[in-house]
Parts: C-alpha cells; sequence; structure tokens
C-alpha cells in the first residue's frame, strides 16, 4: 500500500480549511436540528451525549422526547433514575444516561444549577471528555475550542494523511494539533464557533464518510492528503482488529393470569447496570434452577423462542427466550424488590434493553420450530 505524504501542519497564514468548512456549511450544512433551536447549553449538552456513538437520524426522536419530559437541567437532576432511564431506553449505551444524571445533579450542587462555562469544570463532570465538552463550549456559548469526535478524527486523518489508528494515544495527539491550529485561523470568525463545530461534524457524517466517502463534493478535496493520494479508502486506519468473545443467556418470559410480564431490575454494575429485564440465567441449568424456586410451571412446558443475537462494545451476547403464561409465583411480588409484574401498558415508564423491549412488543413472539 502506498503510503500518504502528510499535509504540512497549518502555518501563521492558515490554508482555508475553515474558510472552505464554513462556505459549504452555509450551503450543505445541517441547520433545523432539534438542539439547534434553541441552542441552550442544557440541549446542546444533551444532544452531544446522545450522539456518541449514535447517528443524528437516531438520535432526533429520542432526544424530542427526552427534552419534552425533562426540559432543562434542574427537571433532569430532580428526575428518579428510572424516568431518566425510561426516556433513554432503546437509545443504548445506558452508561451515558446514568451520567448524564449524575452529572446534572452535581450541577445542582457545584454550580447553582447550571452548566459550568468552564473546559475543565466540565471534563470534571461525569461522562463529559475533552471533545465533548469543547463541542458544548462552542455551540452553546460559541468560545474558540475544538473537538475531535469520531467524524473530525476521519476528516482529519484524511485531509493530513495522518496514518495509525486515530484512537492510539500519539495519533490521537497528532489529530488533536491539527484541530488546534485549524481552530486558531484568524479567518474564522468568534462569532461562528458554533456553525464551524456543526460543519465539521456535517462533514464527516454526510461527505467523509467511512466508506465510499463523496470525495467529488468535498470542499476540502484540493488539500486533501488522501484524495491526493488515494487513500480514502485505507486513512483513516481501522483499529486492530480482535475477535469479540460471544456469551449465551437464558431468558424467562413468565406471565401472570392477568397478563402481566415479570420483569427484573439488573444491578447498579455491569451490563445493562439498573435497567428492568425479564429474570436472566446464565445456562439451561440455572434457568431450571431459579424457575424451580420462585415459579410453578414445568420448565419444559415454555415456549421455546427464536434466539437474540445482539453486540455490546467488547463482545457478543445470544439470549435464547422461553415463555410460561399463566404463571403463579411461589412469593407474592411487590414493588419494592428487583422482581415486578409490570402491565404491558406500563412497559414505556421503564428502562428496559432494547432487545429485550422488542422481544416483549413483537406481535409475533411464536413458539420456534422444532424438527
Amino acid at each position: 500500500m502506498s503510503r500518504a505524504r502528510p499535509t504540512p501542519p497549518p502555518t501563521a497564514d492558515h490554508d482555508g480549511f475553515a474558510t472552505q468548512l464554513l462556505a459549504w456549511f452555509d450551503l450543505h450544512g445541517r441547520h433545523d436540528l432539534p438542539w439547534q433551536h434553541p441552542r441552550s447549553p442544557y440541549r446542546v449538552w444533551l444532544s452531544e451525549i446522545m450522539l456518541q456513538q449514535t447517528q443524528v437520524a437516531t438520535v432526533i426522536a429520542y432526544f424530542q422526547r427526552f427534552v419534552d419530559g425533562l426540559p432543562d437541567l434542574p427537571a433532569l437532576a430532580a428526575a428518579p433514575q428510572e424516568q431518566v432511564l425510561a426516556l433513554w431506553s432503546g437509545l443504548g449505551y445506558y452508561a451515558r444516561a446514568r451520567n448524564l444524571h449524575a452529572a446534572a445533579r452535581a450541577c445542582v450542587e457545584r454550580h447553582g444549577g447550571e452548566l459550568p462555562r468552564d473546559l475543565e469544570a466540565l471534563v470534571a463532570l461525569p461522562g463529559i471528555g475533552r471533545s465533548t465538552a469543547a463541542a458544548i463550549l462552542s455551540q452553546a456559548w460559541g468560545d474558540r475550542h475544538a473537538i475531535l469526535d469520531g467524524n473530525v478524527k476521519r476528516v482529519l486523518a484524511r485531509y493530513h494523511g495522518v496514518e495509525g489508528w486515530p484512537g492510539a494515544p500519539k495519533v490521537e495527539k497528532r489529530l488533536w494539533a491539527f484541530a488546534e491550529a485549524h481552530v486558531a485561523d484568524p479567518a474564522l470568525p468568534d462569532a461562528r464557533m458554533a456553525d464551524y463545530t456543526q460543519a465539521q461534524m456535517d462533514l464527516g457524517a454526510t461527505l467523509c464518510t467511512r466508506s465510499k466517502p463523496t470525495c467529488l463534493l468535498c470542499p476540502l478535496r484540493g488539500a486533501c492528503a488522501a484524495h491526493r493520494d488515494g487513500l480514502t479508502d485505507s486513512l483513516p486506519t481501522p483499529r486492530p482488529g480482535k475477535t469479540l468473545p460471544r456469551r449465551e443467556a437464558q431468558l424467562l418470559w413468565l406471565e401472570d393470569a392477568q397478563g402481566r410480564i415479570l420483569l427484573q431490575q439488573r444491578p447498579s454494575t455491569g451490563v445493562w447496570a439498573s435497567l428492568w429485564t425479564l429474570p436472566q440465567a446464565d445456562d439451561a441449568t440455572l434457568a431450571r434452577e431459579w424457575l424451580a424456586t420462585h415459579a410453578d410451571p414445568d420448565y419444559d412446558a415454555g415456549e421455546a423462542l427464536p434466539s437474540i443475537a445482539h453486540a455490546f462494545s467488547h463482545f457478543r451476547l445470544d439470549l435464547h427466550p422461553r415463555r410460561w403464561r399463566a404463571v403463579a409465583l411461589r412469593e407474592r411480588v411487590g414493588d419494592n424488590g428487583d422482581l415486578r409484574w409490570v402491565p404491558r401498558t406500563q412497559l414505556t415508564a421503564l428502562g428496559i434493553p432494547a432487545p429485550i423491549r422488542k422481544l416483549l412488543e413483537s406481535s409475533d413472539a411464536t413458539p420456534a420450530d422444532h424438527d
């Protein structure tokens, strides 16, 4: 593979990166995202957290639902965690929601119920890193800060011909240096910092995409090292590959005579922390033991449903659901423990992992075929 000839760092005269990008953004950028109107610190912060590892098209509906339920930071801080997780339910990566909630409460305790307008103070809050803090400051207040999210890393790696996986510390340090140099361009007006920040993300999301980038329409192609050297397919350098381990688990779907579903709250740490899901066991033997301890029906009388494959960032999980109807538990279930009978009409009020919610809401949950 041919190597890119790195573009030298921007000089005092700069290279027109910001100017060209803003001109493109004015014509082709995204100007009607819900968090842009109004562009308050709370709404910008919420959108930035939701957009971590999630595309804009997916986030929009969740964002609107969240701000309808919790319209400002004090409301978020005062809300019970169960409500926060329910509003987040389906968006995935639930640690983001828990950190969001914790950060809101920290802002009430330390910053008078407002997000601080200070990079270090923002980074000190749960779930906010350097790039997210910079994005909040630049978009909410127009402060001059560089960002370096996944889209921007891809744009800068191609534009400057930076080889190596962008997540590696040395490579990331180089990309930060380029990002800071572009922000220091005197041709970039202070009044346009919010637009410039959005423009970088928009370019990476719409033209400078991971695969099949639309270089013909890119405003930066004239000075892009990857375009010049024919390396847009190989830059940025992919993450070193590794095979994700696979795990399996049994799901026990119990319904009582009223059609209510038995849900169990996960522990406060670990996978799906604090969310409500179907009782789960690591294997069929443990599932049999759990059922024999808690309920009357025979394990083998349950309906075996199609397996569900779900990918986490560090492993893949194969879930094997089995369903029993008109079940009576051996002990009464209250609302204060980790087990709860939930009517279908109340499922939306709980934080439930996306694959479990999809299973429970499916109208075709039929027994699996057997030979």
